[in-house]
């Protein structure tokens, strides 16, 4: 099967300053006068067998630096002539956008962007469309791999069934770190009693080592995962999903009858740097959370759609999809305010899980669904698109310099 790589890659302001905004803020970005992993990743990647085309769309915290950005992961793929890369970026999105103008798809664009992990996933997906790849495989700047089958294992029984009869259209990996080990570190505070997410998150990962080796999963990688056109041309990823867009993914199959399978034999070295403040993180998962829990009533009454259940999604993220998320998430606050946790930061969460979140979650529920179910008719008729096709895989060029503003010196002048 063919696939197509694709590796979002993230960037933010000089000095790491987090925006302060809700869409565009991103767990590890590069700072735009700091070192990229790109570089490892991408020397990794090289040694894997079968490697076709490789989509790398640069994503920024702030529009004033997405040139600047875009020409250091330029600077960066030139470095490695053998792997045949297209850098996706403003001008690219630019001419994207344009041809869902001309399809009359205009109700799309504020889904398929640059800004935003699931609108920059979704940019991803139309690219490897566009190109006809069979099968999408994500993963993330900061990863290296070392297995030289990295793709053979991604793709093998994809497009199949398994042998209880489920269709096997989506598969995901698992992180380890540099020991090999595969579970998060608790070291959780007494004020995180009503808020054990990494003791959840390790019991779903025990299920890495039982067997079987393929199985359905709550959960899922962004950074290994791979996706067969039957699926990635029938279910998007929510832009509007602040964080965790691969785990709502799961929930996103399941609405429509498919399953994201956790594969135990599938797994790339993950190497993230340092993380935003814990404040500013529980922010976005607060955030989330509300969401999802929103977005799983409000499915209910959508006669299209197979009920998921937060049960169902145990043993993560289903009781934090659950009822009991926004007294949760505000209690979790306060708690971590009184005991001096960037106390300004979480006093203002625990107001927001009853404001704003909410208020956030109601607003944009049913904007996933409306642009869902119009994606599968996109991608169709995006699939092999000759006019983005051209453009996408090298054939047709940009002229960047009328985008930018920053024409060539000419000599003698």
């Amino acid at each position: 099967m063919t696939t197509c790589v694709v590796i979002p890659t993230f960037w933010t302001r000089r000095g790491g300053r987090a925006s302060d905004r809700l869409v565009n803020v991103y767990d590890h970005p590069t700072p735009i006068d700091g070192e990229s992993p790109l570089a490892d990743c991408l020397r990794s990647l090289g040694a894997v067998r079968g490697l076709g085309k490789v989509v790398v769309l640069v994503a920024t915290t702030d529009s004033s630096i997405e040139h600047e950005a875009e020409d250091r992961v330029r600077a960066i793929v030139e470095d490695f002539p053998d792997i045949d890369a297209l850098v996706f970026g403003p001008a690219e999105l630019g001419s994207l956008h344009r041809r869902l103008e001309q399809l009359e798809f205009s109700d799309m664009v504020a889904g398929v962007s640059l800004t935003g992990y699931g609108a920059v996933r979704n940019a991803g997906l139309i690219a490897a469309a566009t190109l006809g790849a069979e099968v999408a495989v994500f993963i993330d700047d900061d990863e290296m791999i070392s297995d030289p089958d990295f793709l053979e294992t991604a793709v093998e029984g994809l497009g199949m069934k398994t042998p209880d009869g489920k269709a096997l259209f989506a598969k995901t990996g698992y992180y380890v770190d540099a020991a090999g080990g595969h579970h998060l570190k608790d070291d959780a505070h007494w004020s995180d009693a009503l808020w054990r997410e990494v003791d959840d998150y390790n019991r779903a990962m025990g299920a890495v080592d039982a067997p079987p080796r393929v199985k359905p999963s709550t959960m899922a990688f962004g950074g290994c995962m791979a996706l067969h056109r039957d699926m990635y041309c029938n279910v998007s990823f929510d832009p509007w999903v602040l964080r965790g867009e691969d785990v709502d993914y799961v929930i996103n199959a399941r609405m429509h009858g498919g399953d994201v399978f956790l594969d135990g034999a599938w797994h790339v070295m993950h190497r993230p740097p340092a993380g935003p403040s814990l404040a500013l993180r529980f922010r976005q998962d607060v955030y989330r959370f509300i969401y999802e829990h929103r977005k799983l009533e409000f499915a209910k009454s959508q006669i299209d759609l197979r009920r998921v259940t937060a049960a169902s999604l145990r043993p993560y993220p289903g009781d934090f999809v659950g009822n009991s998320v926004v007294w949760r998430a505000a209690a979790t606050a306060l708690l971590r305010a009184l005991a001096g946790r960037e106390p300004g930061a979480h006093l203002a969460i625990a107001k927001a899980a009853f404001s704003d979140a909410s208020r956030y979650a109601r607003r944009n529920c049913d904007n996933y669904f409306a642009f869902q179910r119009r994606w599968p008719l996109l991608l169709d008729r995006l699939w092999e698109d000759v006019a983005l096709g051209s453009l996408f895989s090298g054939e047709r060029q940009i002229d960047r310099t009328a985008i930018t503003g920053r024409f060539p010196v000419i000599p003698g002048r």
